[in-house]
């Protein structure tokens, strides 16, 4: 079961994997193997929590908004739903997605949320308006399931696939910046560095590639003390320390050494 945390300390929790350390939204990962509930579990620590049930299937990702005011939620009944996380109450339904939803990032401005699908399109919803029929564009490009998502501090968003490719896209005009080739296996984690000069991404491997988001050339492919699939990376804040997390059930920091191309001379 993946939990994931807010800036607010309020914990959601959700879905299924392996022992190890698994998805991560919000800055904490965990996971133990359980059956997938079809509902969300929110917590404020150390005191239980609500329950908000609406999905029809299990879920299989949660993402809160950077304000730590609402939660995302998606799974295998292809839809997605929009709560309030002090009371637990639904603010919207969205639907659209024409098979299972196993990704969500919220933009950094709150206004959209990035959906990923097993349909092989990014959806993009536009939360600004004030009915629950919120408008989306689609993004298509990939051809394989999206298994990851990722926006940037300034909102790009990057988006994971099986068919072993990142595409970095600017959403306002719904345009594919970049393509990354480089993984032998599907993407199944993606991580943003602070200052937007890097991405690092997980494979469905034992190894995490780090990326120039400027130029799409890949700097570097860690595989050190990776013993076993590697299931989620992520930058510290300062963006010197990257951390990726495995199915051995181990935390891997690698410090940021390389220097890209396109970074600032000093």
């Amino acid at each position: 079961m993946a939990r994931c945390c807010s800036q607010a300390q309020r914990m959601a929790a959700c879905m299924a994997g392996r022992p190890g350390v698994g998805s991560c939204c919000g800055g904490c990962v965990a996971t133990q193997t359980v059956l997938c509930p079809v509902s969300c579990h929110l917590s404020s620590f150390p005191d239980p929590g609500l329950v908000p049930a609406g999905h029809q299937r299990s879920v299989e990702t949660v993402s809160f908004s950077p304000d730590s005011k609402q939660l995302a939620s998606g799974g295998w009944d292809k839809r997605v739903m929009l709560w309030e996380v002090q009371s637990g109450q639904m603010l919207r339904l969205l639907v659209g997605h024409r098979d299972s939803v196993q990704s969500s990032d919220f933009s950094p401005t709150v206004n959209c949320l990035a959906t990923g699908s097993w349909d092989s399109t990014v959806r993009i919803w536009d939360l600004r308006t004030g009915t629950p029929a919120v408008s989306h564009q689609a993004l298509e490009g990939h051809s394989g399931n999206i298994s990851c998502l990722c926006y940037s501090a300034s909102g790009l968003l990057a988006s994971g696939s099986w068919d072993k490719t990142i595409h970095i896209w600017k959403p306002t005009t719904s345009s594919l910046l970049i393509q990354l080739k480089g993984h032998v296996t599907w993407v199944k984690s993606i991580a943003f560095s602070p200052d937007e000069l890097w991405l690092a991404s997980a494979g469905y491997s034992r190894m995490v590639k780090v990326w120039d988001c400027n130029t799409g050339k890949c700097l570097e492919t860690l595989k050190q003390g990776v013993l076993d699939v590697a299931h989620t990376c992520a930058f510290t804040p300062d963006g010197k320390i990257l951390v990726s997390g495995a199915a051995d059930q181990t935390r891997r920091r690698i410090s940021r050494t390389t220097k890209s191309p396109r970074d600032p001379q000093t």
